[in-house]
């Protein structure tokens, strides 16, 4: 009996051992990392990092020490299951494929979030003090969204082809300034005199590299919202490169008018159905149905509203506008019959209402 019991802890023991093994060899867990499913898409694994990234990132958690470890593994993991064949390899033999197919891969530091964010947290970081150093010029490009693009929220890949400097053979003369000397020209006599100075710095070439940039159309992005890319503008040979800044530009709808939180639309009817009564339904930004019923006399120019039908909040997708739908009535073209038009008085009793004059332009 002590003996079955021995055999059954060992057993136990070394399954333990077997899964330990098991999970150093497999190296981490990207899809827990980043909390999607394994069937995830490139959207759903774009849109969690970016969640966790605001989170995590050691800039936003300077008291915890723990934050910049958390921080590397999300890069990690982003950088190989965004990546479609490092997340093949990874898929079939873990982390540890994925680093014998790419040589150091995961060391150090790693950081897709400012390429992939830009300037999230505003603060500019790293031109230092820019009476000290000089900055490339910034660059400023209208980026062209859809309606449907802000209601839902996508990711934008532009493909950057920008200038760089680059080190080569030699020396250059550089961060050349003026500086007064003093020359004594005899006892009790000085001549002060301006002089260049410069300093010796490794040569550099420029040269035009191509750099794709996740740009983030966030969920209710107004018009005219600056996306900044810190870093990403024209190069200074002396300095630091300027900015890219991305300024949305939402184009025209063909049913949807926007006006800050809030969408218009007309829908067209027939004589009949404004006397009585329709049943329509409106395809919204989302593609989900909006139902309209009407039992009542609609008029031209009458005007419905759908709360929360509108366009979200930036600041909280939660709240949502009105949907303001204004009905036209389409009349019947051609003549009617004398028979026609008097079951048309008789049913509508309106012979004493007579034609009015008036400005309708007042109050414009």
């Amino acid at each position: 009996m002590r003996l079955q019991q021995s055999s059954g802890t060992l057993l136990f023991l070394l399954l333990i051992i077997v899964e330990l093994l098991a999970v150093v060899i497999a190296g981490r867990d990207f899809y827990k990392i980043l909390g999607v499913p394994k069937n995830a898409n490139l959207n759903q694994i774009k849109k969690a990092y970016r969640k966790l990234a605001k989170e995590l990132h050691p800039d936003k958690n300077q008291d915890n020490p723990e934050s910049n470890e958390k921080f590397q593994d999300l890069a990690a993991a982003y950088e190989v299951l965004s990546d479609p064949e490092k997340r093949k390899t990874y898929d079939r033999s873990g982390e540890e494929g994925v680093k014998k197919m790419h040589e150091g891969f995961g060391g150090g530091g790693h950081d897709p979030f400012s390429s992939f964010f830009g300037d999230f947290f505003g603060g500019g970081g790293g031109h230092g003090d820019e009476d000290e150093m000089p900055r490339g010029a910034d660059i400023n490009v209208d980026l062209f969204v859809s309606l449907e693009e802000v209601y839902n929220g996508n990711f934008i890949e532009v493909k950057r082809r920008k200038s760089v400097y680059k080190e080569t053979s030699g020396t250059r003369k550089c961060n050349c300034r003026h500086e007064m000397r003093t020359q004594q020209l005899g006892q009790g006599r000085f001549q002060m005199f301006q002089v260049q100075v410069c300093d010796e710095c490794p040569n550099v070439k420029l040269v035009t590299e191509t750099k794709t940039l996740n740009v983030e159309i966030e969920v209710g992005a107004d018009d005219g919202l600056a996306i900044n890319f810190v870093g990403e503008g024209e190069p200074h040979v002396e300095g630091e490169p300027g900015d890219l800044q991305f300024n949305l530009r939402v184009e025209k709808h063909k049913i949807f008018e926007r006006k800050g939180l809030d969408l218009y639309t007309n829908v067209t009817i027939s004589l009949q159905q404004a006397l009585n009564g329709f049943k329509t339904e409106i395809t919204h930004l989302d593609g989900h149905t909006v139902e309209v019923i009407r039992d009542k006399i609609t008029w031209p120019g009458a005007r419905i509203r759908k709360k929360d039908e509108g366009m979200p909040s930036l600041s909280d997708n939660n709240v949502r506008g009105i949907l303001y739908i204004t009905f036209d009535i389409e009349f019947p073209r051609g003549e009617l019959s004398e028979e026609d038009k008097q079951a048309v008085a008789a049913l509508l009793k309106q012979d004493d209402i007579k034609p009015k004059t008036y400005n309708g332009l007042q109050g414009y």
